[in-house]
C-alpha cells in the first residue's frame, strides 16, 4: 500500500490563503503494529504525538500528523469509561489500538484510540492534526481556505478525515483497515503538557499533550506554547 506523502498540488506556505500546505515529511509512513503501542493511557497519549492518522478513501488518501492528544486513563471521572461498560461505550473497552468514535455536543464526532487491555476502559482523544496528504480534499470537506484550519480541534479533524460512527470499534492496527495509525512522517518537536480542555471533572490533571510550536495545535495561545 502506498505510504502517506504530502500533497504535491498545494505548495504555498501559510498564511497565504487557499494554497497553504504542511511541511514535507522526511520518512515513509508505515502502519503501526500493536506491539509498538505502549501499554498505558498516559504513555500512549505522549507516544502518539508526531505519529500519523491515515484514511484511505475511494477518492484518495487523507493523512494527518498528530500534534495534540488528551489522555483519559482508568478511573478518570471525566472519561466515558468511568460509568462502566455500556452499549454506547463498549468500543472503549477493546484492546489498545482500536477506534472509539462518539458523537458529542450534538454536532460532531470525536476520534479516540483505546489504550488498555481488553475489558479495561480508557482512551486517548486525538485533538489536533497537521495535514500531510489530501490537503485540498480536506479543505473542501471543512469548507476552509487554509490548511491551518483543517484539523485544529477534535471535531474539525473528524470532518476533514471523514471519520464517523462507521469506524467505531475498528482495529487501527489491522493491515486491511482503511483507517489506521502510522509511524511518524518526521521527527516530532518538544512535547508540552497542560490541563485538558473543555471538561467539567478532574479539570486540573495534566493529561493534555501537544507539540510545542506547532501552528496546528488547538486551544488558546497560552495552551499552545
Amino acid at each position: 500500500m502506498r505510504a502517506a506523502t504530502p500533497d504535491k498540488v498545494a505548495t504555498a506556505e501559510y498564511p497565504a490563503p487557499k494554497k497553504a500546505c504542511a511541511p514535507k515529511p522526511h520518512k515513509r509512513v508505515r502502519r503501526l503494529r500493536r506491539s509498538a503501542l505502549p501499554s498505558g493511557t498516559i504513555e500512549l497519549a505522549r507516544f502518539l504525538i508526531g505519529k500519523t492518522v491515515v484514511h484511505d478513501t475511494s477518492e484518495g488518501r487523507l493523512a494527518g500528523r498528530i500534534v495534540e492528544t488528551e489522555a483519559y486513563p482508568v478511573g478518570d471521572s471525566a472519561g466515558h469509561a468511568f460509568p462502566g461498560l455500556r452499549v454506547a461505550n463498549r468500543s472503549l473497552f477493546l484492546e489498545r489500538g482500536h477506534a472509539y468514535v462518539h458523537f458529542t455536543y450534538g454536532s460532531c464526532w470525536l476520534f479516540n484510540v483505546t489504550s488498555e487491555m481488553h475489558g479495561i476502559g480508557a482512551g486517548v482523544l486525538i485533538r489536533a492534526l497537521e495535514p500531510l496528504e489530501g490537503t485540498e480534499q480536506m479543505m473542501r470537506r471543512r469548507q476552509v481556505s487554509r490548511a491551518l484550519d483543517i484539523g485544529r480541534g477534535p471535531g474539525r479533524l473528524t470532518v476533514a478525515l471523514d471519520i464517523g460512527k462507521r469506524f467505531d470499534g475498528i482495529d487501527l492496527c489491522d493491515p486491511e483497515s482503511l483507517l489506521w495509525l502510522g509511524t511518524a512522517a518526521r521527527p516530532r518537536g518538544e512535547i508540552g503538557v497542560s490541563a485538558r480542555i473543555g471538561i467539567a471533572r478532574e479539570v486540573d490533571r495534566p493529561l493534555r499533550f501537544y507539540e510545542r510550536g506547532s501552528l496546528y495545535v488547538s486551544g488558546p495561545r497560552r495552551l499552545r506554547t
